[in-house]
């Protein structure tokens, strides 16, 4: 399936106090071209970042956007040490019985210790904030490819539609070729006899043999058959679900050779009409590939 390279994708996601919003277009590259903005704390990651994204698409230059939040009222940045808490409260226990105290221990009492609330260790907060910042990155990469693979079957349709007609115009070309390569070879040999008047100068058979080589260079059903071929493999590639950008574009190329070598080789003012139209409308494909992955 054809993939354009232009798109946008958008998500949010919130998971355990944090919320990654993901904001990502793409438009047509060569390569595969990252700019990033993330959060202070995770720009290290951008490594691991273009990492993700290649499994969304192979080609194209990306620009992402990441925002973090973290739920004031969610979430403490403290945690609870519970090997502190039974510690000190068997110890306050064990106080409270050697001293025969009745009062029993209180969650006052243990609070009192600065070691039972501890801060959340930085890197684990940070690994946290990064699973939820890929989720994101996910979802924004699987909306921007909906809209990618939509704009692609828009672009598989009009080239279809132009890949289509120039495989009429060859096959007018190749049709108007035939008729005329009896009149050049006739052609040829006025031009040769008015050239020699003295018919018994030159071998007979020898200039038959030289007109018909002539006649033969003139024929481009060759070319034809090669441009027909080109066109099929063009077609079959678009339903292949796979970036084929590089490919078509190769196909396009090998289209405009045989056309140039349709053009050289004719001396018919209709052929090349024709082959300038089918030249102009390659130039039209080969435009509309570049945004093609």
């Amino acid at each position: 399936m054809v993939c354009s390279m232009t798109g946008f994708g958008r998500a949010e996601v919130s998971k355990n106090g944090v919320t990654a919003g993901v904001e990502v277009r793409s438009v047509n590259s060569r390569y595969l071209d990252l700019t990033s903005r993330l959060p202070r704390q995770h720009t290290q990651r951008e490594r691991e970042l273009k990492d993700l994204i290649r499994g969304f698409l192979s080609r194209g230059s990306i620009n992402i956007t990441v925002k973090l939040e973290r739920e004031s009222n969610g979430k403490s940045a403290l945690r609870v040490n519970t090997d502190a808490a039974r510690s000190y409260y068997k110890l306050l226990n064990d106080l409270r019985k050697s001293v025969h105290l009745t009062e029993k221990v209180k969650l006052e009492h243990l609070l009192s210790f600065s070691e039972i609330l501890e801060p959340v260790d930085e890197e684990e907060t940070g690994e946290q904030e990064w699973d939820v910042i890929q989720e994101a990155v996910k979802s924004a990469f699987e909306n921007l490819n909906v809209m990618r693979k939509q704009e692609g079957r828009e672009l598989a349709a009009d080239l279809s539609k132009r890949i289509l007609w120039m495989s009429g115009m060859v096959d007018q070309v190749e049709k108007l070729s035939k008729e005329r390569i009896p009149e050049e070879r006739k052609e040829l040999q006025n031009r040769i006899t008015e050239l020699v008047q003295d018919k018994f100068v030159i071998d007979q058979n020898r200039l038959e043999l030289e007109i018909a080589l002539i006649a033969d260079k003139l024929d481009v059903t060759e070319e034809c058959v090669r441009f027909r071929s080109h066109n099929k493999f063009f077609l079959e590639a678009m339903d292949k679900g796979e970036a084929v950008g590089r490919k078509l574009n190769f196909l396009v190329q090998e289209m405009n050779r045989e056309a140039n070598t349709i053009g050289s080789k004719t001396c018919d003012a209709a052929i090349a009409h024709l082959v300038v139209d089918v030249k102009e409308e390659l130039e039209k494909v080969r435009e509309q590939l570049q945004n093609i992955e």
